[in-house]
């Protein structure tokens, strides 16, 4: 289920506070040095730290 585009919008990545692309089932950090992948559960996303996956 996409996310709202107004909501993805205001959403950026805790870590680094860059943007978030909406990817499958995540919202992936578009910082270079970041990349972290947050998971969307439910239809909503989870922006914690601790929750993301690291990039590979």
């Amino acid at each position: 289920m996409p996310l709202e585009a107004g909501l993805l919008e205001i959403l950026a990545c805790p870590a680094c506070h860059s943007p978030l692309e909406e990817r499958n089932t995540e919202l992936v950090c578009t910082g270079q040095d970041c990349g972290l992948a947050y998971p969307v559960r439910d239809g909503i996303p989870v922006l914690l730290v601790d929750e993301a996956r690291r990039p590979q």
